[in-house]
């Protein structure tokens, strides 16, 4: 198995296994809005495929994990900040069972729980649709939903962990790393490995590398609106 493809894995999600999600014009691609905020754009980019990202991102800033290396003067970057991006193929899922409250697959009848944690905890942009890039679990006490993570980009051979959060009145319980645990035995099952992306410096990074993951390299995310 190649970690070539994490390099862009944007773009290798969007013509791979999430190409039914995918919104193209010429070589410029992007997810719906209401999906993920994530675009695409290759690294030889020329003035036609800034042109054309520009119609698909609509008067909206986009945001790109692998910016080309030149950005044309009609954008400006009102946000940047530095991800880790972290392999987990030495995690031993071993750890983080035991839990009293039994997972749940999350779907459509939860979105409104799940946009609302996720909005109180901000573990990235979680949109209406966004569930359906990949399986999503849960914890639910006395009917709240108090725990969640899921999978986001699905570069060839690989699945991303992504929006693991709880809320923080159930925080150092161990629930983040249980889902954690179970959607790396989801995506092994279908013969692929797990990565994610953190926020370089965040205190998330030492809950992941001390179940195993390890940091392979950093992207520069950045926000970019049209002129």
């Amino acid at each position: 198995m190649t970690d070539e493809v994490l390099d862009h894995p944007v773009q290798h999600s969007l013509t791979g296994a999430h190409r039914a999600l995918a919104l193209t014009e010429g070589r410029a691609m992007r997810y719906p809005a209401d999906v993920s905020p994530f675009m695409a754009l290759p690294g030889d980019a020329t003035a036609d495929d800034w042109k054309h990202l520009a119609h698909l991102a609509e008067p909206d800033p986009i945001t790109l994990l692998d910016v080309p290396a030149t950005v044309p003067a009609t954008w400006t970057s009102p946000r940047r900040f530095t991800v880790v991006q972290m392999t987990g193929r030495r995690v031993r899922t071993t750890a983080g069972r035991g839990q009293a409250l039994a997972p749940l697959i999350l779907g459509p009848a939860d979105i409104n729980d799940m946009v609302d944690l996720t909005a109180r905890t901000n573990p990235g942009p979680f949109g209406r649709r966004t569930h359906e890039m990949g399986t999503y679990l849960g914890f639910r006490q006395e009917g709240k939903l108090i725990a969640m993570a899921g999978e986001r980009l699905r570069p060839e051979g690989w699945t991303e962990i992504s929006a693991v959060c709880t809320d923080p009145a159930f925080r150092g319980r161990g629930l983040a790393r249980a889902l954690t645990t179970l959607l790396i035995e989801i995506i092994r099952d279908r013969g692929e490995q797990p990565f994610l992306h953190v926020v370089e410096n965040a205190p998330a990074a030492r809950l992941y590398e001390s179940m195993g993951f390890s940091a392979r390299r950093t992207f520069l995310v950045t926000s970019l609106k049209s002129a």
